[in-house]
């Protein structure tokens, strides 16, 4: 369940009184694990895998409702943020939101003890300046930035600091709002027996805090233009296969610098979440990159990431417990090398399972226990939007798959209709050998492709914007979850 489609009347979802509600109803389904998506800064396309800073946490998830109970927003300014539209509309979110932040922080008191102990910490300063430097530039991307900004002279920053003072302490202001509300949802969380999972993105955007500040990091040229970018080649489901377009990692410097970013990335992460998924853990092993010039994917090359040292340094320091690897894509013998070598459970998909392919690994009764099964992924159709745009073959199959597993585990569940289906392979799922099993919210509420949050590869105002009702997650609902959790012993 990301943050940004908890109910919400104020137009998508945030660290207030929502997210506690969501955590109740899991307590009620006696659930212990709550998966959420990257909680960053989101730029053009609203992607959580694309970020202005890696470590940011998003201001859109700052709550209104929290700040007008703190005094820095009235009844009437919060009437003004409020929206109920099927889907977010970001740029109405942008237009809005800022606009109370500001108003917010006008009327907070920047002397606050705690404030300026963050503050002290220089822990959102390089976050502050990039966006402070890119509204007074007119959003240009860094890169476009005069000389001295750009290449961070320690001179052309102080003397952007001292003139902007006001600005950057509102960027800063932003950041310790977001950290303080996500900190005490998430102890709030953890006090009532819920674990919370988030995600670490693979690559870093290139118009990022992350790249302005280390561009050594990066495969790119003297005015920090990519050499070479991200993606991955042709495939089932992309035949142009998808440019991703974020700069690749020159991992002869990170190498050189026994992988600090790496393990000091990775124990940022740690420090907001109780576990870590790791995504497109496959480009931690090879990647795929591509020369920036090109429209499409289908023609780069793979490179080999040292991988063992990398993950040798990251666990003198990290706990790798508390990791698992999306492990999805094209994965060959040294990428299941790897995995077993970290020791990181990896995914089970199931709504990959049943395609008539009796070696499918993701067949229930293929799934190990050191792995994490789900029916599908934020990148995936819902199973109801997926069955229903099956072919009569596709259906079959699935139809057929299903039946043959429920045998193979002694079970019995009506596959006359997709509301079965749906049923017979969740049960399959809380049925298998996975240690951890994890459910999108819309394959609990069988909803169709109007809920599904990503399409890979397509730019579209329904990637990322989805949104519940207040009364999707009912007694009944909770219920439901509570029975196959006693049923199974989870």
């Amino acid at each position: 369940m990301p943050i940004f489609s908890l109910p919400s009347k104020y137009g998508m979802g945030s660290f207030g009184l929502e997210g506690y509600k969501f955590v109740d109803f899991l307590v009620r389904a006696k659930q212990s694990l709550w998966q959420i998506l990257p909680l960053v800064q989101t730029g053009f396309g609203n992607s959580p895998y694309s970020s202005v800073c890696s470590t940011s946490l998003n201001p859109y998830f700052i709550s209104v409702e929290t700040l007008k109970e703190e005094g820095l927003l009235t009844e009437a300014e919060l009437k003004f943020a409020e929206s109920d539209k099927k889907y977010i509309d970001y740029a109405e979110i942008f237009s809005v939101r800022y606009p109370l932040l500001r108003k917010a922080f006008a009327r907070f008191d920047t002397s606050e003890a705690r404030f300026s102990r963050f503050v002290k910490s220089g822990e959102s300063l390089d976050y502050a300046l990039f966006m402070s430097i890119k509204y007074a530039s007119g959003q240009k991307p860094f890169y476009e930035w005069e000389e001295g900004l750009k290449k961070r002279d320690s001179g052309a920053l102080q003397a952007f600091m001292n003139d902007y003072e006001q600005e950057i302490l509102f960027w800063q202001f932003v950041q310790y709002k977001a950290k303080q509300q996500w900190l005490t949802l998430k102890q709030y969380a953890n006090k009532r027996g819920i674990v919370i999972m988030g995600d670490m993105p693979l690559y870093v955007a290139l118009d990022s805090v992350d790249v302005w500040k280390n561009p050594e990091l990066f495969k790119l040229d003297q005015n920090y233009i990519p050499k070479k970018v991200a993606g991955v080649p042709p495939d089932y489901f992309c035949e142009d296969g998808q440019l991703w377009g974020n700069p690749v990692y020159d991992y002869k410097v990170h190498q050189a610098d026994n992988f600090n970013w790496w393990t000091e990335r990775l124990k940022q992460a740690l420090s907001i979440f109780d576990l870590v998924r790791i995504d497109h853990f496959r480009g931690l092993d090879r990647y795929f990159e591509v020369d920036s010039d090109k429209e499409n994917a289908k023609v780069g090359e793979w490179i080999d990431v040292p991988s063992k040292e990398l993950f040798d340094r990251i666990h003198t320091e990290i706990d790798r417990e508390r990791i698992i690897a999306e492990d999805l894509g094209i994965i060959d013998d040294s990428v299941r090398e790897l995995l077993k070598y970290t020791g990181y459970p990896g995914m089970k998909i199931l709504s990959f399972a049943f395609n008539g392919e009796e070696n499918n690994l993701y067949l229930p009764k293929n799934i190990e226990e050191n792995s994490v099964c789900y029916t599908g992924t934020h990148d995936n159709d819902t199973l109801k939007g997926l069955i229903e745009k099956f072919s009569d073959w596709d259906k079959n199959n699935l139809i057929r798959g299903v039946e043959s597993c429920l045998i193979d585990a002694d079970l019995k569940a009506d596959t006359s209709t997709v509301d079965g289906l749906i049923d017979a392979i969740i049960e399959l799922g809380c049925n298998s050998k996975a240690n951890t099993f994890i459910l999108p919210m819309q394959d609990v509420l069988h909803l169709d492709s109007d809920y599904r949050i990503n399409e890979p590869g397509v730019v579209s105002e329904g990637n990322w914007a989805i949104r519940f009702k207040d009364g999707d997650f009912s007694v009944k609902v909770s219920n439901r979850l509570k029975e196959l959790t006693k049923k199974y012993q989870r």
